[in-house]
């Protein structure tokens, strides 16, 4: 299975557990009489959405090098994520908005079966969490990461609507709100997660400097094709799930330039073999005299 494959078969996770959790907490939440298990129903239907824009942009990012886009599609995964991290400020300030409302409005204190239905949520959030994060490093997706932070972000909704639900539970009159201000806690959180989701993703759209690891490792393997001396400039810039390189590389200055364009072909070769993470490469010439 293909990275690409991969990453598509993750988000229909993704798709099928919100939906279930989002039709669950509302449930809950209203038959329950509490706001934090809506503000996390809303926060599910909104992760839902955010999971299909994630599948749409992983299949068209997929798409193979054409006339108009010589070096791929990998570049809607970035913008995909700016959609997804849109959609996370959206739900947090619409969770604060409502939570605002009910902490000045007096309600019932939320069920007491409420809190076994958070306890099953969070642990099932969390395990989501782990499965797409694993993915999305594995096959090296910012979208998918950004699709994984969401499942981390609604099981801290989750947890702080049980602490909240607790409180009101425990001292009763008067702290039936509890749960409300977990709520407004939560969106602060999401808005925190959208932060360090977004951060990364505008890097790779103005191609920052962040791979020194995989650069040092360029350069190593380079050292392994027979007729290269070493190395000089290296320039590495990512396009969804594959990087683009620019490597200089150092050769003997009194070979012919037929024999340092086959020593150019079979380092492009030899990285893209031992790196099946490259995806173009190319190889400017370097002369070890001057």
């Amino acid at each position: 299975m293909s990275k690409e494959e991969l990453a598509i078969k993750t988000t229909y996770f993704s798709i099928l557990s919100n939906t279930s959790l989002a039709i669950i907490k509302g449930l809950a939440g209203i038959f329950g009489n509490s706001y934090a298990l809506i503000a996390d129903a809303i926060e599910s239907t909104t992760d839902i959405f955010s999971s299909i824009l994630v599948l749409l942009g992983l299949k068209y990012a997929k798409r193979p090098a054409d006339k108009n886009h010589p070096y791929g599609h990998g570049k809607i995964e970035p913008l995909i994520t700016f959609v997804v991290v849109a959609f996370l400020v959206t739900s947090a300030t619409v969770i604060a908005y409502e939570s605002i409302q009910n902490i000045q409005t007096p309600h019932k204190t939320p069920k007491p079966w409420t809190l076994l239905v958070l306890g099953a949520i969070i642990i099932w959030k969390e395990i989501s969490f782990q499965v797409v994060i694993r993915k999305s490093k594995e096959i090296n997706s910012s979208s998918l990461k950004a699709d994984a932070w969401h499942h981390r972000s609604d099981a801290i909704t989750s947890v702080m609507a049980f602490i909240g639900i607790s409180i009101a539970l425990i001292f009763k009159e008067g702290y039936e709100t509890a749960d409300d201000w977990a709520a407004l806690l939560a969106s602060f959180f999401i808005l925190y997660n959208s932060y360090l989701i977004f951060r990364p993703a505008l890097g790779e759209i103005m191609d920052e400097h962040v791979y020194d690891d995989l650069i040092e490792e360029i350069r190593g393997k380079s050292m392994e094709v027979a007729g290269v001396l070493g190395t000089e400039k290296c320039f590495v810039r990512k396009a969804g799930m594959k990087y683009h390189v620019d490597l200089h590389a150092i050769v003997d200055s009194t070979i012919t330039v037929k024999e340092g364009h086959d020593i150019a072909h079979k380092l492009k070769d030899y990285l893209r073999e031992k790196l099946p993470d490259l995806e173009h490469v190319l190889i400017h010439i370097e002369p070890n005299e001057y």
